[in-house]
């Protein structure tokens, strides 16, 4: 489907994993999962995932799209959009469920992430990745898969995650828990108004947290160029990313 000038995807049920691999020559051995969001109804292909790995691979990182798991919808366009519209009134009345509560309906998607990076290792010579820099990052439902991938404790393992306009409810962090990049608008209409407290537990663990508080952008703004400052976002993530000498081949 075609929504907002870009193309969104529905009603998955086999996972898919699309490289975007750089140029051999600028290549750094970082690589990263990618996760669009959308609900687990829909997956923002084009704006939060081609376009974020396009420009990952432009800067050496090689980028792998994750098309995960989706809860089914009507095929008919209007019964699709009707159910949309139910699921977020839906949302509106009932109280938002915990971290952990969420995370535990997320069994299929995690198990498709989870496949993910153990192909990725498994192929990392080809691709040129070091197996030990795969992070990842997700958008809105994306980022909540990133959050429950990381938090699952099981063999995927990011060595870094980046969290853009995800919840940012509290959670219990491990001792290990990667470095965290968030970025989040005030004035978005999900998750704005929530609290830090994601922010919170990973200082509490005394992990690495960076944390963009945008003044505008509302929600889904990814890779659309807009005139807030919440477009800076991609920019910031990799000086972040070299910040933590994640650009830098090892020698």
């Amino acid at each position: 489907h075609v929504q907002y000038g870009s193309r969104f995807a529905r009603n998955v049920t086999v996972a898919t994993l699309t490289p975007f691999l750089p140029d051999p020559a600028k290549a750094t051995g970082a690589a990263v999962v990618v996760a669009p969001g959308g609900g687990f109804r829909t997956l923002s292909m084009e704006n939060e995932g081609w376009d974020v790995a396009r420009a990952l691979a432009d800067r050496g990182v090689a980028a792998f799209v994750l098309k995960y798991r989706l809860n089914q919808t009507p095929r008919d366009l209007p019964g699709f959009e009707r159910s949309m519209a139910e699921m977020f009134a839906a949302a509106g009345r009932s109280p938002r469920p915990s971290p952990e509560r969420a995370m535990a309906g997320l069994a299929p998607q995690v198990a498709d992430a989870r496949a993910a990076f153990a192909l990725i290792r498994q192929r990392a010579d080809a691709w040129r990745v070091d197996p030990d820099r795969i992070g990842m990052v997700g958008f809105s439902a994306g980022a909540m898969l990133t959050m429950a991938t990381t938090l699952a404790g099981e063999d995927a393992k990011p060595a870094f995650i980046g969290d853009i306009y995800g919840p940012l409810s509290p959670v219990t962090v491990p001792a290990d828990a990667p470095p965290l990049f968030i970025a989040l608008a005030a004035d978005d209409p999900l998750f704005g108004a929530g609290g830090y407290g994601l922010v919170d537990s990973w200082r509490a663990a005394k992990r690495p947290v960076e944390f963009h508080l945008y003044e505008q952008g509302g929600h889904g703004f990814g890779m659309y160029p807009k005139a807030t400052t919440s477009t800076g976002w991609f920019d910031a993530f990799v000086r972040w990313m070299d910040m933590h000498g994640l650009l830098k081949p090892k020698s």
